[in-house]
């Protein structure tokens, strides 16, 4: 086939270094749109970004010349760079040093959208913490509690 074709949606979730509760309601608005701006400048499909006030939730069409690991390390330098100069209480902001990335089924991103445009409601109930590991459950994947957070 002469033309190289690909649709791999992917959610990509990190959140602040020890999930410090810093990213209020004043600032996510412009944070998710910044990401957003990232995220198509660097060749890749916004679908999605929302979050909860201590992590981000990254829903996209993965480009076919990046990697993930390419994609969250520019988000996070450049939306830590942006953040500090934000306030106070934001001055030594930093993201956690991993991230978890899951492939989203094409026919699951309106449940997906769902899920991330919630996350408000559904913090009530469950921390990121309880959120990261249920994820990592249900995509199969085990984690090692003494290296996962920070």
């Amino acid at each position: 086939m002469p033309q190289s074709l690909s649709q791999i949606v992917v959610q990509i979730v990190y959140s602040s270094r020890d999930r410090v509760p810093n990213l209020e309601p004043d600032i996510s608005p412009e944070l998710y749109a910044y990401l957003t701006s990232i995220i198509r400048k660097r060749g890749h499909t916004p679908i999605f970004v929302g979050g909860h006030k201590d992590h981000v939730h990254l829903l996209l069409g993965l480009s076919r010349v990046e990697t993930v690991a390419k994609l969250v390390e520019h988000t996070k330098t450049e939306t830590s760079k942006w953040l500090k100069t934000t306030g106070l209480s934001r001055r030594d902001f930093s993201w956690q040093s991993g991230y978890g990335a899951f492939g989203i089924s094409y026919s699951h991103v309106d449940q997906a959208i769902a899920y991330i445009a919630n996350q408000d409601l559904h913090h009530a109930k469950e921390t990121y913490q309880d959120e990261f590991r249920r994820i990592m459950k249900e995509n199969g994947m085990a984690i090692d509690e003494r290296y996962v957070w920070d």
